[in-house]
């Protein structure tokens, strides 16, 4: 059974929220709203939210302010801000703060907001996919480091283990690299559609299939453990995250990077 899609919006004009049901009055949406934010937040309190759209100006708590708090208390929902003020500052303080996916101004147009909230809800349920395919394969890596235990066991084990490791990551809906001293091990093709490469560099260092920008942002992960940066790759502009990878003897034993292309935010 798919997943219902509720939206709740938050603005402090009665007009302003009565629009926006009629804008969804078409689409299989639930939609809740509330004209103050602590209104919001108790919506949010006993309803499953996937998307948030809120106000800028709004008296007590801002939307700046009630986004982050969002944000906070519910990463998972998808938060959307509307103004009829064109200040840059807000707009970039709005959308640092609260980690929010759109900025729309007033008035909008109904078919853009339509739009904008549909590649939300995709949104939403690529990074839940990814939460469940990550959560996969920890359980994988979990369950199979235990029976490592058993030394005749220990060769078909590992066997056992790469298999669904790269079957998972194949599988990602995000780019995702591997990399071994400094050697690319790991490659899925969600990478290679997002940096444009027509195949995956397998075998190859790094300096000579990556960009000296990624090259560093490797040596940045390898001095901190963990680092996220905004890239451009293949005229993509996007984030890229990475992560060092330990064995059971917390050895470090390399490093994983995964890119996610800023049109897919």
């Amino acid at each position: 059974m798919e997943e219902e899609i509720k939206i709740l919006c938050v603005d402090d004009e009665p007009n302003v929220l009565n629009s926006l049901r009629r804008i969804f009055l078409d689409e299989e949406y639930e939609v809740l709203t509330a004209e103050t934010a602590q209104a919001g937040f108790q919506i949010l309190e006993k309803e499953h939210i996937q998307i948030v759209i809120s106000d800028y100006r709004m008296p007590t708590m801002d939307g700046v302010e009630f986004l982050r708090e969002v944000c906070t208390r519910w990463p998972d929902t998808v938060r959307i801000v509307l103004s009829g003020y064109a200040d840059t500052a807000s707009i970039v303080s709005a959308i640092n703060e609260g980690q929010i996916y759109k900025f729309i101004p007033k008035p909008w147009n109904d078919d853009d907001l339509r739009v904008t909230v549909a590649n939300a809800i995709e949104r939403y349920h690529l990074f839940k996919k990814n939460a469940e395919l990550t959560s996969e394969l920890m359980k994988v890596n979990e369950d199979l480091t235990k029976l490592l235990g058993e030394k005749s066991k220990i060769i078909e084990l590992k066997g056992q283990m790469l298999e669904a490791t790269q079957s998972i990551i194949f599988s990602m809906p995000v780019a995702v690299l591997g990399i071994s001293d400094d050697i690319v091990v790991q490659c899925n093709e969600a990478w290679a559609l997002a940096t444009g490469d027509s195949g995956c560099p397998l075998g190859a260092t790094i300096q000579e299939s990556l960009s000296p920008e990624i090259v560093e942002f490797i040596d940045e992960v390898k001095m901190n453990g963990n680092a996220k940066k905004k890239i451009t790759l293949n005229e993509h502009m996007g984030y890229v995250f990475g992560s060092t990878i330990h064995a059971v003897d917390n050895e470090e034993k390399g490093i994983i990077l995964v890119f996610i292309r800023g049109d897919c935010l």
